[in-house]
């Protein structure tokens, strides 16, 4: 079932390349693909059938999910300048948390922590705001949560982490909670 769920989100994700951006048919797909992430892992955990392949498919549809939104929003929305900039500056922290991880522990750690959690929240809510938020203001929120959530991991690894943590051991290729 969890599985099934991971699909549709693929599906609508599809569905989004060929829905006019801001249309009422974009947002019903964007939402219940956003609503199927935030679904299928509990339902998985509940039902008893974690998988690697439904984590996979998992990651695979959340990265589909987030290109083709980059591809749809990227055209029609005047991001400032000093957003990107900021934007990189977070993906740089993420991307070193992400070395100091595997430089220290061979693995590919993603630390699921509440400030991760809602600053996914709040990425999924952002283009839901667009026609009535200023970009500048809420992109700036948006980005004080995520840079505060990066900088946390990143002192959270070089801590050690008590939260519930995803770890990929790229030896073994398997998933631990």
């Amino acid at each position: 079932m969890a599985n099934i769920i991971t699909g549709v989100r693929i599906v609508c994700s599809i569905a989004l390349l060929f829905s006019p951006v801001f249309s009422p048919v974009f947002y019903a797909f964007y939402i219940v693909a956003g609503l199927s992430d935030m679904i299928d892992g509990t339902v998985a955990r509940k039902t008893g059938t974690v998988s690697e392949f439904g984590s996979k498919l998992d990651t695979a549809a959340d990265l589909v999910l987030v290109l083709v939104c980059l591809l749809r929003f990227i055209p029609v929305i005047p991001v400032p300048t000093w957003l990107v900039i900021w934007i990189g500056l977070i993906a740089v922290i993420k991307a070193i948390n992400l070395v100091s991880g595997y430089v220290t522990r061979k693995e590919i750690v993603v630390l699921h922590t509440a400030m991760n959690k809602l600053t996914g929240v709040l990425l999924f809510v952002l283009p839901l705001t667009f026609s009535f938020i200023d970009l500048r203001y809420s992109g700036a929120f948006v980005s004080a949560a995520a840079t505060f959530a990066a900088v946390q991991e990143g002192h959270m690894l070089y801590r050690g982490f008590p939260q519930r943590t995803c770890v990929w051991n790229l030896r073994s290729q398997r998933l631990r909670k």
